[in-house]
């Protein structure tokens, strides 16, 4: 993948990453789109401002527990579709700094952020359901046309949107990236990206905002060339939340099970990418206790298979089987299983060379390897590297990575894309 020589370069380095949204929508637990998706009036959703008081607030909570995920970076919603800004703006009042709570979170975070070498990204909405230029018109994110008290002007709108945009990075410290969303009509102005660059240099923008930005967001699962490309060439970072219904807190959300998001990480790591992964704290500033679970779950499976995603080179195209993902360092071969097992056999055709020894980063226990000719492998009339009898409480509960290690090049013999 290329890189980019410059300050952005951080980028590559911390690829699995804390996405947090919050903001009022927290107060009823429902959706991060209340307001959108419950048609909710400007007035009955203003009154979760005065609810919002999130006294248990401590951001170095929330980065021992992305830590203890493995996560070496975290990125932060400043304001979503509903307007409501989490962070002391002079621009309007529609913010954290005019609830019961009345303090600065985002300088909070900041802070914690800047002391413990965490690098930080901001989120910001271009949909504003709140402000009274925003021309709304019943596209995704808005209300069906302009509200009562509504004058709705693009050009003062976005005069608003460039002295925010000016704030978030004017006061905070470094901010290493920023992540746009919420532009459902697909508003240009590269000269706002030129001016975040200047005030941020070495920032890395998403694709999502001014211009093409610096790299790719598929959310979810639900980008077909991530699930089909065996690497991915452009920077990428891949977003997806621990809830299948929401990304902001939700009271009766129906989670992903741990092992379809330890696939999804997998999916992404193994072929380059970065990795977002979300989770919405409660009103009153902690992680949902399921939340946290998950993430130590999560982080339990990096930090022992951890070597097979960073630092090495995606190689998939070594071999025909599409069940498995593969990276490499030197003559050290990963195997990772991202998909559903069908067999506790693993088929590396066309590669022949033995390993002098084989692991289940997983247990760390050793894997029985052979090139012996299997019966489906009749024609050829030769074996071909296969790794047998896989332990089923970890194929059926988790993703296997195997490390090979070779006294050689491996690869010589093998089928090239």
């Amino acid at each position: 993948m290329r890189r980019f020589a410059d300050g952005r370069d951080w980028f590559f380095e911390h690829r699995f990453g804390l996405f947090i949204h919050w903001g009022i929508y927290a107060v009823d637990g429902w959706q991060e789109q209340d307001i959108f998706r419950r048609h909710r009036t400007r007035v009955d959703y203003d009154r979760l401002v005065r609810r919002f008081n999130p006294a248990k607030f401590n951001p170095d909570a929330w980065l021992d527990l992305a830590q203890q995920a493995g996560m070496t970076y975290l990125c932060f919603t400043t304001k979503h579709i509903d307007g409501f800004c989490m962070w002391d703006t002079a621009q309007t009042t529609y913010s954290v700094m005019h609830t019961p709570y009345g303090k600065d979170v985002l300088a909070m975070l900041a802070d914690a952020c800047r002391r413990r070498g965490f690098p930080l990204c901001l989120y910001y909405s271009v949909v504003d359901m709140h402000h009274p230029s925003y021309p709304n018109a019943g596209q995704s994110y808005e209300f069906a046309g302009p509200q009562p008290g509504d004058t709705p002007d693009l050009a003062r709108y976005f005069d608003f949107l460039r002295t925010q945009v000016r704030e978030l990075c004017t006061r905070y410290g470094k901010i290493h990236g920023f992540w746009w969303d919420g532009n459902v009509r697909r508003h240009r102005d590269p000269s706002i990206n030129a001016m975040i660059r200047e005030l941020q240099p070495g920032i890395i923008i998403n694709n999502r905002g001014m211009d093409d930005g610096d790299f790719g967001t598929p959310e979810r699962d639900w980008d077909e060339s991530v699930q089909n490309e065996l690497r991915l060439e452009r920077p990428t970072e891949a977003c997806q939340a621990l809830g299948s219904q929401s990304w902001g807190y939700r009271r009766r959300e129906d989670y992903y099970t741990d092992k379809h998001i330890i696939r999804s990480l997998a999916n992404v790591l193994a072929k380059g990418g970065n990795y977002l992964l979300n989770t919405g704290p409660k009103a009153d500033g902690t992680i949902a206790h399921e939340d946290a679970r998950m993430l130590r779950e999560i982080g339990r499976w990096h930090q022992a298979v951890r070597e097979a995603l960073f630092d090495v080179e995606p190689c998939s195209h070594l071999v025909e089987n599409r069940n498995v993902l593969l990276t490499r360092r030197g003559n050290t071969l990963y195997v990772i299983l991202h998909k559903e097992p069908v067999t506790r056999a693993v088929d590396l055709l066309p590669l022949t060379a033995l390993p002098r020894a084989a692991l289940l980063l997983n247990t760390g226990k050793p894997v029985r390897v052979a090139n012996d000719m299997l019966p489906w492998q009749y024609k050829a009339g030769r074996g071909y590297l296969c790794l047998h009898d896989l332990p089923p409480h970890v194929l059926n509960a988790t993703v296997p990575v195997i490390r090979l290690d070779f006294d050689q090049d491996f690869a010589g013999d093998a089928a090239r894309p």
